[in-house]
């Protein structure tokens, strides 16, 4: 999830330099939720790892 929001904003970066603000804003807003859901899920799976209390392999 975290590449395809870094292709996004990629694509805003392109897109703003080319002259297309439209597609940049949209690009931007697309990459800017991919980011924030990668977050959450981040968090919710080191906090349920955490409540596990799993230790490491060996």
């Amino acid at each position: 999830m975290l590449y395809w929001a870094i292709v996004c904003l990629i694509i805003a970066i392109v897109a703003g330099v080319l002259g297309f603000g439209g597609i940049a804003g949209t690009a931007a807003g697309f990459a800017q939720i991919l980011f924030f859901i990668f977050l959450a899920l981040l968090v919710i799976s080191l906090v349920v790892n955490a409540l596990k209390g799993r230790g490491p392999k060996v």
